[in-house]
């Protein structure tokens, strides 16, 4: 079992441990909600794979057609995937245009044709829609710090990039909906990938776990004498403190005891998944997402939202190896966990996204490609309308009418827009979504229409 360090333990063990009732809850306003109701057998679930160090989408998804690809191929230099590798997508919804995806991605390109993954494309952070004229004229309201990735990838996490907020949207998402999961004592938002902002909401903390399963102390188990050090600890921390701090300390080391044995008792009551997963950091995440998925009815859970996470994709040099091992890994675990849902029979109610801090420049650096601003992100699941393209593809023009210069694209889809149809898919109602977010009145599409 994955054995953290005392240190790690007591970090991670105050996420853990707080389920549903969070501290930050002293901190930060509370909406109040009236209590949903869901029909009975109703269950949904959120998966977020967010792409840590800015996905290069511009090869991800590429113009097939001759004077598509040849534009393409002419700016991205030696970046440029050949013609021929690509594997074609037949789009749904196509308006004229042929494109093809990275040759890294066949399962995902399997899953597009088959009706079971959808791309949105040119997505980003933006406080308000803005054009190029806007942006070079300057003084356009914009997000703060564009192109840092500490901001970038904060930003896309909350859908409010003009103030510095410390819940995210999953968040407050989950703190309208927790109510759904009744008396359940596991937190609604889970995360496989240690701590994040978009899953914090005022009253909902995410509940931490690794990818083998809950995190627990090392040494108290698998021993009569180990057992013995288990019970003791847990009688130490029943003694009434006298000091404030010890006592939170006390409850929330407790709470974390609890949760961990709570959650390995209903892994260990369910059959075991038969879907094989790929040996990969994402794919063991994903892997323990379906498990817990499994356990849904144990844990009586009507809801559930997840956080997965990969590094690496800050693809200064080097790209072509890097970006198609990462592609190679992110169209696997995608392909094994929808095999997943399948298998548990939830693949129309699980809906799993990507999201990063944001694209990159169209143009190389040499070997490599540099921080930009829209990106394209996949949308997985049987709710979600495959093999589409939603949203608008840009022009692949370095100084075009998408490009703020250096082929950075302007996003055309704001970050909120996407991010309200996963809310609204998920049960958040439309009188609610401005608190999930609260800037989606300035955009004009509220529901991008990628899942039914």
């Amino acid at each position: 079992m994955y054995a953290p360090t005392r240190r790690t333990f007591l970090r991670q063990a105050a996420c853990a441990a707080l389920g549903t009732s969070g501290l930050l809850s002293t901190l930060l306003d509370l909406r109040k909600i009236s209590a949903a109701t869901v029909a009975d057998g109703d269950y949904k679930a959120l998966v977020c794979l967010f792409l840590y160090g800015g996905n290069d989408a511009n090869n991800v998804i590429i113009p097939h057609d001759e004077a598509g690809y040849s534009s393409y191929s002419t700016a991205r230099g030696g970046l440029a995937i050949s013609r021929e590798a690509l594997l074609q997508l037949t789009l749904a919804n196509g308006d004229g245009r042929d494109f093809g995806f990275h040759p890294n991605l066949a399962e995902l390109q399997g899953l597009f044709n088959g009706g079971k993954l959808a791309l949105v494309a040119n997505v980003g952070t933006l406080v308000a829609p803005v054009t190029r004229a806007q942006y070079l004229a300057g003084g356009a309201a914009v997000p703060s710090h564009l192109f840092s990735h500490s901001d970038q990838s904060v930003q896309w996490q909350t859908s409010v990039p003009d103030q510095v907020l410390r819940t995210g949207w999953g968040g407050r998402t989950a703190d309208l909906l927790h109510s759904l999961n009744g008396a359940s004592k596991i937190s609604l938002a889970i995360s496989v990938a240690g701590t994040n902002t978009f899953e914090v909401g005022n009253t909902v903390i995410p509940y931490q776990v690794s990818p083998t399963g809950s995190i627990t102390f090392a040494g108290m188990t698998g021993s009569a004498n180990a057992d013995a050090r288990y019970q003791g600890f847990r009688e130490l921390m029943a003694l009434p403190k006298n000091n404030l701090f010890a006592q939170t300390y006390s409850d929330t080391v407790t709470r974390a005891i609890g949760n961990n044995e709570l959650l390995t008792a209903a892994l260990a009551g369910v059959p075991p998944i038969t879907t094989v997963f790929p040996a990969s950091s994402l794919a063991s995440q994903l892997n323990m997402v379906a498990k817990i998925i499994s356990a849904r009815n144990a844990l009586g859970m009507r809801r559930q939202l997840f956080f997965c996470a990969v590094q690496g994709y800050d693809t200064h040099g080097d790209q072509l190896t890097a970006h198609a091992n990462l592609l190679t890994e992110l169209s696997q675990g995608m392909n094994a966990f929808y095999n997943a849902t399948a298998e548990l029979g939830v693949a129309s109610d699980v809906t799993t996204f990507t999201a990063s801090d944001f694209g990159r420049t169209f143009p190389t650096n040499g070997s490599g490609s540099d921080h930009g601003w829209g990106s394209h992100q996949f949308v997985l699941g049987g709710a979600v309308q495959g093999g589409r393209l939603f949203g608008t593809f840009p022009t692949l023009a370095v100084n075009g009418p998408d490009d703020t210069g250096q082929g950075r694209w302007i996003p055309t889809t704001s970050v909120d827009e996407f991010s309200a149809t996963l809310a609204s898919w998920f049960g958040v109602s439309a009188s609610d979504l401005r608190a999930v977010l609260p800037n989606i009145g300035r955009f004009a599409n509220p529901n991008l229409g990628f899942l039914a």
